[in-house]
């Protein structure tokens, strides 16, 4: 007969959670802005073989841990593969002039003083449309954020503001997925929940416009004119600049609202990119297309000049060697303005694989803990002690937060804690829209604020800002959680079951 398994103590539960907070905090202090270069991803790692250890111990066997590691990674598998495509998507629209000309256009549109509530409600109303706070912050938001570095504002402030919106209008969106799961796991209907949402949500958007609109007016921004004129002719003399590059975006907003999937939506919008650098941007593409005079192609375009006269096949292949490169490597548009050197540089697919490699490492740490049953024990324990409805709401965001946290996925910050206080909601006579609410209160919007959460290192790399600089300025992230909890004590709006 086999080993029943012995029940998990509370303190043997959060052993492996204790190591991972005291090692990640000793890596921000050691290596800084760096920790994502692949010191996070092995504390991960080690704290999967203590969270293992501890598992096997209770008789849960190797198989069923490793079963359920693969799963996590599967069930992450959809963010890597569009952040793989969100680094190529990045790479074509700076050669085809597609980000320059947003920047071009915005610096020459937006005051100074309204900046960055131009960012909170153009990310959002994209997001709003897309249903898409990751399409949304890789498009318009790596736009605004070259926008706003050119007007002088801290990079953390202005990735806040874009994440606000984004993550505000994604939270609204009847096309998106994460508002879609909510009411299916806690059993109501869409635009129930959705309209349910406004009462913390609006609130909770409408005071960080307020911030941010307040902190741009009350900001000294220094060389604002000098930067901007700067920037302005480094544009024009490395890009050719014209309206027609913004249907770029026009088409992948379109596409997505057609509700097209993210990966072929992503593909689609990195191909025609690829396609308006050939077309528009002559000068660039022989810039990063550059054959060397002794290679083989070098040698084929001679023999080719030889049958067709001047038809050398130089621009061709230069097309090809720039779309590629553009695609998986390096893209660096130098020019003699510092602030446009830094903005215009992108590193494709491969300077991805740091983040994904993170993602991984979190997904191994979450599948173990979940395997040992650790996240259940220290959730079941939470639940027990929550006796109000304002406990009952607090300890839901609460768990979300946690399951962020530690399974390290925006997913199962839903479907888990959704699972787990049904039962719970019910009992006291809520409507199932209470719940539905607060899993996207706490789940939602906070998975961007954990820099090893698949939200959070995503938009971290996206917009080349860490979480740790970015999060103190989510203003919209921090307040809808305690917005949240505090209607959740006051019984403001709370909907109960009649009888």
């Amino acid at each position: 007969m086999p080993k029943s398994k012995k029940e998990l103590t509370l303190f043997s539960s959060l052993v492996p959670i204790l190591f991972l907070i005291v090692f990640l905090t000793l890596n921000v202090l050691v290596f800084g802005d760096d920790t994502l270069g692949g010191s996070n991803q092995i504390i991960l790692l080690l704290a999967a073989v203590i969270a293992a250890s501890i598992a096997i111990r209770h008789q849960v066997t190797w198989d069923d841990i490793k079963s359920r590691i693969i799963k996590s990674i599967s069930k992450a598998m959809p963010a890597m593969l569009i952040l793989l495509l969100i680094g190529s998507l990045a790479g074509t629209w700076l050669i085809s002039g597609t980000v320059p000309a947003m920047i071009y256009y915005g610096l020459k549109i937006i005051h100074p003083k309204v900046f960055l509530l131009t960012a909170v409600v153009v990310s959002g109303l994209v997001s709003l449309a897309t249903g898409s706070s990751w399409s949304t912050i890789a498009t318009i938001g790596v736009a605004l954020l070259g926008i706003g570095k050119a007007l002088g504002f801290h990079e953390g402030l202005i990735a806040g503001a874009i994440i606000s919106g984004a993550y505000f209008g994604d939270k609204m969106s009847p096309l998106s997925d994460t508002t879609n799961l909510a009411p299916a796991i806690a059993g109501t209907d869409l635009f129930t929940h959705i309209r349910y949402m406004t009462v913390t949500t609006v609130p909770s958007i409408i005071l960080a416009i307020i911030i941010f609109t307040v902190l741009g007016f009350v900001i000294e921004l220094e060389n604002v004119e000098t930067n901007i004129t700067g920037v302005i002719k480094s544009i024009e003399t490395s890009f050719f600049i014209s309206p027609i590059l913004l249907l770029v975006p026009v088409i992948l907003i379109g596409i997505i609202i057609k509700k097209i999937q993210p990966l072929p939506a992503l593909m689609i919008g990195t191909l025609v990119g690829g396609l308006f650098a050939i077309i528009f941007q002559r000068s660039t593409i022989l810039e990063i297309g550059i054959i060397d005079a002794d290679s083989t192609i070098a040698q084929f375009k001679i023999f080719l000049a030889s049958v067709f006269g001047n038809a050398d096949g130089t621009y061709l292949f230069a097309s090809y060697k720039a779309f590629m490169t553009a695609m998986f490597g390096d893209v660096n548009i130098s020019s003699e303005n510092a602030i446009v050197n830094e903005l215009f540089a992108t590193s494709g697919m491969a300077g991805m694989l740091n983040t994904v490699w993170l993602i991984l490492s979190a997904m191994v740490f979450g599948g173990t803990m979940q395997a040992a049953g650790m996240l259940t024990r220290i959730t079941n324990s939470v639940i027990k002690m929550a006796k109000s409805t304002g406990s009952l709401i607090a300890s839901t965001i609460g768990t979300s937060i946690f399951f962020n946290i530690t399974a390290s996925d925006q997913y199962i910050s839903i479907v888990v804690p959704g699972e787990m206080y049904a039962a719970s909601y019910d009992e006291r006579g809520l409507k199932p829209e209470v719940l539905s609410r607060t899993l996207e209160d706490g789940g939602t919007i906070t998975s961007v604020l954990i820099p090893w959460n698949t939200c959070g290192a995503t938009q971290s790399k996206v917009l080349g800002v860490s979480t740790w600089t970015y999060l103190p300025y989510c203003f919209f992230n921090i307040v809808n959680p305690l917005m949240a909890i505090g209607m959740g004590y006051l019984g403001y709006k709370i909907r109960r079951k009649e009888g």
